[in-house]
């Protein structure tokens, strides 16, 4: 009797989404979040569902298996106006997904749908052998790559001259706050990024999830304010979050100004600095929002420049 009603109570939950977005699915992606039924959760470990938005291409593959992987078990994959690249249901992309979603979690929950396997071997991702008499993974007890992730080396911060580690690592192409398909590689010296270079370039979106209004939407959600409630938040307080001058561009615009201009209905300029460039010196949270305040087609258009023929990335 307890089981069963505990079966009822989380079937009548919120079905936990986690979802990838590729070419032409941010704006369909962003309406259906604000749908009662399911969640989208901000990581794939949240998650019981991958939804793959958009043709994500076979350029990130791995990368989209790592995020499915990451999903505990039993898990699922729904393909919504995208080619299947492993196991799951698939729709095209005029079909609702809310009832499939719903169809599959319940059937998850009741063990009517077995979950879906790893895709990827349960090994590190560069192989490595220790050096040390204790298998450290490279010169002594620093360096190496133990486990797929690389040791910090010791440096001096630019800021100070202070000796810190830095480390590089690489984020996206479906971390949820960063522009869908942007996958960097990104040093860190202590809090500040030094060096940041684009791996990918973030996928075209349809005209939806390039206005003004979506534009801000997402960079208020990274100051804490979902598009939700900033009908009641005082946007004097809402500039008062964003530090002065942060992220100036080009134009002489820093990330006030690029967002005062979307919450009065006009677009930003239509390009921005390189990635290196914009995010140099920056904290991560920062980052983010620098990275939020530029039109999507802004940083598509600057990334795919950058590795253009005979320019360097």
């Amino acid at each position: 009797m307890a089981v069963a009603r505990h079966s009822f109570l989380a079937g009548s939950a919120a079905a936990p989404v986690f979802a990838a977005v590729g070419e032409n699915g941010l704006a369909s992606v962003e309406a259906l979040a604000r749908r009662p039924g399911l969640r989208l959760v901000q990581s794939p470990r949240q998650a019981a569902i991958l939804l793959v938005a958009g043709e994500p291409g076979r350029a990130v593959e791995e990368a989209l298996q790592r995020v499915h992987d990451q999903l505990p078990p039993p898990r699922t994959t729904l393909w919504w106006g995208a080619r299947p690249h492993f196991e799951g249901e698939a729709i095209l992309s005029n079909t609702d997904p809310l009832p499939t979603l719903r169809t599959l979690w319940l059937e998850l929950l009741d063990g009517a749908r077995r979950g879906e396997a790893a895709l990827l071997p349960d090994e590190p991702p560069h192989p490595w052998r220790g050096l040390g008499d204790r298998g450290h993974g490279g010169e002594g007890m620093m360096g190496g790559t133990p486990y797929g992730r690389p040791m910090a080396m010791t440096a001096e911060d630019p800021r100070d001259g202070l000796t810190l580690d830095p480390y590089t690592a690489r984020y996206g192409p479906f971390l949820p706050m960063l522009p869908p398909g942007l996958q960097m590689e990104i040093t860190t010296q202590g809090d500040m990024i030094v060096e940041a270079r684009a791996l990918h370039s973030p996928f075209g979106q349809e005209p939806a999830a390039l206005t003004p209004s979506a534009h801000a939407a997402r960079l208020l959600r990274l100051l804490g304010l979902p598009p939700l409630s900033i009908r009641g938040a005082r946007w004097r307080g809402v500039f008062r979050a964003i530090p002065p001058g942060l992220g100036v561009d080009g134009h002489g615009d820093d990330v006030r100004a690029r967002l005062c201009r979307w919450l009065s209905g006009e677009a930003n300029a239509p390009s921005a600095p390189p990635l290196g460039e914009m995010l140099h010196g920056l904290e991560w949270q920062e980052a983010m929002l620098v990275l939020a305040s530029h039109e999507l087609d802004a940083l598509r258009l600057s990334v795919l420049s950058a590795h253009a023929p005979g320019e360097s990335s």
